[in-house]
């Protein structure tokens, strides 16, 4: 009987340790395909816990109810192991680089470019977002702002501003983005900026990217993210490999809930686009960029 009552204590305290959303909001950052783990564990746990409390309860034969409780050992350093496992590597650079990246709405850096932005991050470079709207026309503009914030704390950005400039208008405070975007630029001083590309049919995407290159217009290294509404004039010569990192940008687009239901924001949609610029760069997932000029010292490790 003890080892059956031993066994539906372990599965209890994994299976409350895995449901709280806490836990798993601080471990799936880091671990290659947390959502799909998480799933297998609680139904792994939730039957060994059934087994152990029929046994404990019913005690059936002693070699049955010991069975179950080291299967219960098992799957326990089974799963400690896939974990390890999948726990997405981190390499320490040897100089740090700044970069800030500009978007127009409140989702368009995951979107675009959320896999590149959490690997630097995780590489041990300092990662800042700047976007120019808070997307009240194409959401509820007192909850995107906040999934903003949200996206940029599980990606690891050190920081984020959402400024309210007129969605859908951006065009039209063209002079007042560039007073932004210099100011941005003079505080932080970064080594690489990311921004939208030329080739973007979305109005506000491409006034951010013109005002962009009016702030920059003095920088060395500017790189343009593929957004959802590019044309088919986008190419990317530069690549990032995000092998690892794509269940890391899922979950920051998914932090935008406001925009559930939309076809780009699916999983299935980042995981497409990851494969097909991954295959471009053969490589197994990509993220590509446009080069506006770049100068190679400045990116280092990126």
């Amino acid at each position: 009987m003890l080892p059956s009552v031993v066994g539906a204590l372990l599965s209890t305290v994994v299976l409350v340790y895995v449901l709280s959303n806490a836990n798993y909001t601080r471990h799936k950052r880091f671990i290659e395909g947390a959502r799909t783990l998480r799933r297998s564990i609680v139904v792994v746990y939730a039957v060994l816990l059934v087994l152990n409390l029929w046994c404990a309860t019913i005690m059936p034969s002693t070699l049955i109810c010991d069975g179950i409780a080291v299967a219960t050992l098992v799957a326990t350093g089974s799963f400690g192991f896939v974990i390890a496992e999948r726990r997405i590597p981190a390499t320490t650079v040897v100089e740090r680089r700044r970069v800030l990246a500009v978007g127009a709405h409140p989702d368009d850096l995951e979107l675009a470019c959320g896999a590149t932005l959490a690997k630097l991050v995780d590489t041990g470079h300092e990662v800042r977002g700047l976007v120019m709207s808070s997307g009240e026309v194409g959401g509820n503009e007192s909850l995107r702002p906040a999934e903003a914030q949200r996206g940029a704390a599980f990606l690891g950005l050190t920081g984020l501003r959402v400024h309210d400039f007129p969605d859908t208008k951006l065009e039209t405070v063209s002079n007042d983005m560039v007073r932004a975007i210099e100011a941005a630029i003079r505080e932080f001083e970064p080594d690489v900026i990311f921004t939208h590309s030329a080739h973007d049919q979305h109005q506000d995407h491409y006034a951010v990217h013109q005002a962009t290159l009016r702030a920059a217009r003095a920088h060395h290294s500017i790189l343009c993210f593929e957004s959802p509404s590019v044309t088919r004039e986008f190419n990317p010569s530069v690549f990032v490999d995000i092998d690892g990192y794509v269940d890391v940008k899922v979950e920051a687009v998914l932090a935008h809930r406001n925009q559930a239901g939309k076809p780009y924001m699916t999983p299935g949609r980042v995981r497409g686009l990851a494969a097909f610029r991954g295959a471009q760069a053969k490589n197994v997932n990509a993220e590509g960029f446009e080069p506006v000029r770049l100068l190679g010292s400045a990116i280092g490790d990126l």
